[in-house]
């Protein structure tokens, strides 16, 4: 009977081996890729996504993308394991994606699931310890092979039941990715875009952008965490923020992330980019907003300025001062 392999797949080359370790032992292998606001190669494009459902249509496998939610949020807000250097939540997180893919075997008849995590790579999650932790934590004790290091670990039960052969397998260790280049031109795996991919969480620059969400929400939405890699960001109120975009591309994406109640904001009299006021609008607030606004225009320094603003559909004009100085945005600033 031919068994099936149930594969995180994030498009970087250690899943990617991971994944064809087992086609090549014969492993029927269905593919899962977790999108999150937080993955570095998302900030320009569908980045890691992209990359998994190439390797996947390579393979000729099947896939499924999955959201990470708005209870991942949760994760990073509160993690058990607690953070690394940033705000990451690396043990927690890993758990969170191997609960989700436990609750998905049964749909995907899979008999266990793989990784292409490697003993010692990572200095947080991927210990021993933790990837003991990680494995009890998730409910797959025994179902979790991780084939780039699974001789290091006692034998799943993938391995005992002759599903795959643990001499296949192999013993990589540490954080040197030499041995998976040179496996990858041993299995003919090419066009990988990265040996590993990044989160902006272990950003420390970024970091300060999400603690703020996370200071000021009363409800966790994940709008607000997808555009943190989006223009420039004020804070004006406790429950108040403008973001300004920096080129066309990003007043574009703003305007298409604009809900119910929020205001846009432009300068009438001359190029502008936009602002969008996210979050409770009052006018106090919307006369502020125009102000930042304003030191992103040529408006003349000092001259009462005309600012379109929009809610709902509904258009008026607020006039403000062109008054405020460099030192006075920064205070603002997230």
């Amino acid at each position: 009977m031919k068994r099936k392999a149930l594969a995180l797949l994030s498009g970087g080359l250690d899943s990617t081996l991971a994944v064809k370790v087992m086609l090549e032992q014969g492993i029927e292998v269905e593919a899962l890729n977790f999108t999150s606001p937080f993955c570095t190669c998302t900030a320009k494009s569908a980045g890691c996504k992209s990359e998994a459902v190439r390797v996947a249509e390579e393979f000729g496998i099947p896939i499924k993308v999955m959201n990470k939610g708005a209870d991942y949020l949760e994760v990073v807000r509160r993690p058990k394991h607690g953070y690394g250097k940033a705000m990451n939540p690396c043990v927690d997180c890993r758990i969170f994606l191997l609960r989700k893919a436990k609750e998905y075997m049964a749909e995907s008849g899979a008999d266990f699931v793989i990784t292409g995590e490697v003993l010692g790579q990572r200095p947080m999650s991927q210990r021993r310890d933790t990837l003991r932790v990680i494995e009890r934590e998730s409910g797959l004790e025994g179902l979790l092979l991780r084939p780039l290091s699974a001789r290091h670990f006692e034998p799943t039960i993938a391995e005992r039941e002759g599903w795959v052969d643990r001499e296949k397998l192999l013993a990589i260790q540490g954080r040197s990715r030499k041995e998976q280049m040179q496996l990858a031109e041993e299995l003919d795996v090419k066009n990988y875009p990265c040996p590993a991919g990044g989160c902006l969480l272990t950003e420390v620059s970024f970091v300060s952008k999400v603690r703020d969400v996370f200071g000021h929400s009363d409800q966790l939405n994940l709008r607000d965490f997808r555009l943190l890699k989006t223009g420039r960001h004020f804070r004006v109120g406790p429950r108040t923020k403008v973001l300004i975009g920096r080129n066309e591309a990003e007043n574009e994406l703003l305007s298409r992330n604009i809900q119910p109640g929020e205001a846009t904001l432009r300068w009438i009299d001359g190029s502008s980019p936009l602002g969008v006021l996210m979050g409770t609008v009052a006018d106090a607030l919307l006369e502020t907003a125009a102000k930042i606004l304003l030191r992103y225009t040529k408006a003349e320094p000092g001259n009462d300025c005309r600012v379109k603003v929009v809610i709902d559909g509904s258009e008026r004009i607020v006039v403000v001062p062109n008054e405020f100085s460099d030192p006075a945005i920064e205070g603002y600033r997230v």
